[in-house]
């Protein structure tokens, strides 16, 4: 990691992060610490007040996209156009490990970090939980307090724990008609 991208990095985590929004001043100046952070990052990027990204090397985010207030998104991460995130949504990058059973869960380590991808004009409602390498589809709808732990069709409008579609975006099927 560059000198630079370390710079931008300590004065978003140290002062960027906690603007207020009040006149935009915020917004403005978190758009251009993570233009500087991120792998790509595209034009009219909101990133909402303490999102956390970790070193966001390997972070990319389309045109008109945001990021909610105190979510968390690992690196390699991929985040399309036109995509809303609502506040405290966690992306998972890597799970536990818990395949032996001669040795404790606790003492198994992590498994491999794996890449999540929010496709174009996808909504990510409050507190929802992405599980590791999941793959949101373009025009998708992923309803609040869902755990996300599997991929489903483009313009599925999802929800619950363990998540399941809804509805369909494109016809007016339901979940019943679908399954």
């Amino acid at each position: 990691m560059s000198v630079i991208k370390v710079f931008y990095l300590c004065l978003y985590y140290g002062i960027g992060q906690f603007l207020t929004d009040r006149f935009g001043v915020g917004k403005k100046v978190r758009y251009h610490l993570v233009k500087h952070i991120f792998k790509s990052c595209g034009t009219n990027v909101n990133v909402e007040k303490r999102a956390h990204f970790g070193t966001g090397y390997d972070i990319e985010i389309g045109d008109n996209s945001g990021i909610g207030i105190n979510a968390r998104i690992p690196s390699h991460t991929i985040i399309g156009k036109n995509v809303m995130m609502g506040p405290n949504c966690y992306i998972f990058a890597k799970n536990h490990r818990y395949d032996r059973t001669d040795i404790p869960m606790c003492q198994q380590g992590d498994s491999d970090e794996v890449t999540t991808i929010i496709k174009d004009d996808v909504w990510i409602g409050r507190n929802v939980m992405i599980m590791p390498g999941r793959v949101i589809e373009t025009g998708s709808i992923v309803a609040a307090g869902c755990v996300l732990s599997k991929n489903f069709p483009p313009y599925s409008i999802i929800g619950g724990n363990p998540s399941r579609i809804i509805k369909m975006r494109l016809t007016n099927e339901t979940n019943d008609n679908l399954q």
